[in-house]
């Protein structure tokens, strides 16, 4: 049975968005690592125009064991020494319930989902158990891979426990097409929650998306120009000694200048048009993946049509020597284009090990 759908209703003071239309700023280093890194950042930050909320990463979640997964609990007080010092509201990711627990415990003021938490079901009905009953501000990151309905159901979760401070934050995805960028913007999954839910806060967190400093502007400037409600940046006094992601944090006065020139529109014409026009490429790629798609489904059906009119009963060896024939062919196209030979030689094998297999692609390419 279909589940229907959680309405979700979002504070009317929002968190996530100001009242004058104005952008919310959130900026911070991509990992806490010392009191003095932190304090050192935040004091910068706080001068900059529109940053309101100092975040820091406390819990890395790595792919690899032996990584640096962050400082843990002990960056909670950190943040907290950074509230007391600056006036700046705190906000930390977690990606699972103890994390919850733990940053509640040290008032952190504004709580952001891992992508990876997102994707999980089960982590997300435990997250919104333990914040039952509180009223603290959420932010949900998308889920790591496209797929809207599971960052749906993860606000739906958080909404079914009454939390109602809600937005969401485009981090980008994790694709098969991923330049320029660190992780794909995908700004059409962005763009279809806004429309099933126009009063939901959407930020955009332009260095997760960027991954290095030149793209910054020109990521945040699209998003922005899409009807984002907030940016979320990196910033580390000293990036080239950061324990994570250097090459897409600035300094904080590098941040200034950038958000003077988000805030003015400026137009940096080579990177904006880059940027824009492998947004393009991409759309074009996703197109022909689609049509390939529909090919595939196609030569199903008439291959389905050859077997039931016994069309598709040759000999082993002269369906052999009609493969190696269409190998040959395509080979020799590809020497004239410059495609990829082990990428057609693996499809047509593909084709030929699905053409034997009951259900598969069908009889044969070539019969």
């Amino acid at each position: 049975m279909k589940a229907s759908r959680t309405p979700i209703n979002v504070a009317p003071q929002s968190s996530f968005r100001n009242p004058d239309g104005s952008l919310v700023l959130i900026a911070g280093p991509c990992s806490a690592e010392s009191e003095e890194q932190m304090l050192k950042t935040a004091l910068q930050l706080k001068n900059i125009k529109g940053i309101s909320v100092f975040r820091a990463g406390i819990w890395k979640s790595r792919t690899r064991p032996d990584s640096f997964k962050g400082v843990g609990t002990v960056g909670l007080q950190w943040l907290d020494t950074v509230k007391r010092e600056t006036g700046l509201r705190t906000a930390c990711e977690v990606a699972n319930a103890q994390h919850a627990e733990q940053a509640l415990k040290q008032n952190i003021d504004i709580l952001t989902i891992s992508g990876r938490a997102t994707v999980n079901p089960f982590a997300m009905e435990e997250i919104a158990a333990v914040l039952r009953g509180t009223n603290i501000p959420v932010l949900v990151n998308n889920p790591v891979y496209p797929n809207l309905e599971l960052w749906i159901g993860a606000l739906e979760r958080l909404q079914q426990a009454d939390l109602m401070d809600l937005g969401v934050i485009n981090r980008g995805f994790s694709t098969d097409e991923q330049y320029p960028y660190r992780n794909h913007p995908r700004w059409d999954h962005m763009l279809q929650l806004k429309e099933q839910y126009p009063q939901l806060p959407v930020l955009c967190d332009a260095a997760h998306i960027a991954g290095r400093r030149s793209l910054l502007y020109p990521v945040s400037q699209k998003a922005v120009d899409m009807g984002v409600d907030g940016l979320l940046f990196e910033s580390h006094v000293n990036p080239p000694a950061a324990l994570s992601s250097p090459q897409q944090q600035l300094l904080p006065q590098e941040l200034d200048l950038l958000v003077n020139a988000v805030a003015s529109n400026v137009k940096l014409i080579g990177t904006t048009e880059l940027v824009e026009q492998l947004d393009e490429l991409s759309q074009q790629i996703d197109d022909l993946d689609e049509e390939l798609l529909e090919l595939l489904l196609r030569r199903t059906q008439m291959s389905k049509q050859m077997s039931q009119r016994q069309m598709g009963d040759v000999k082993p060896n002269l369906q052999a020597q009609r493969w190696q024939k269409q190998l040959n062919d395509w080979l020799e196209h590809t020497n004239s284009n410059g495609a990829n030979k082990g990428l057609v030689v693996a499809m047509l094998n593909e084709l030929q090990q699905q053409s034997n297999r009951p259900g598969g692609l069908g009889a044969s390419a070539v019969a």
